[in-house]
């Protein structure tokens, strides 16, 4: 365990920004889950509205270095891919 005044704050910190940063990650795997089942039932246009959604969730994430640039660009494009073959399929 921490023995100095500012070991003790930093592990403070670190639990308070440890907690903050995992409700994130959650609150962008929720947004991400409702594309994704909005995928899986074929809906385009819900699909896309929750696409909207999570896009600058996920740029948040990744500028509060929750995630990394690379790893939120891949799963955009993944996802958006998706929603194209939907659109493909439709016609």
């Amino acid at each position: 365990m921490a023995n100095t005044k500012s070991a003790k704050k930093a592990h403070r910190s670190s639990i308070t920004k440890n907690s903050i940063n995992t409700a994130r990650k959650n609150r962008i795997r929720s947004f991400a889950k409702k594309v994704d089942l909005a995928i899986k039932e074929a809906d385009e246009t819900k699909a896309r509205e929750a696409f909207k959604a999570l896009e600058p969730e996920l740029m948040r994430g990744v500028s509060k270095n929750i995630f990394k640039l690379n790893a939120a660009s891949r799963k955009l494009q993944r996802l958006s891919a998706s929603i194209r073959k939907l659109k493909a399929v439709k016609n």
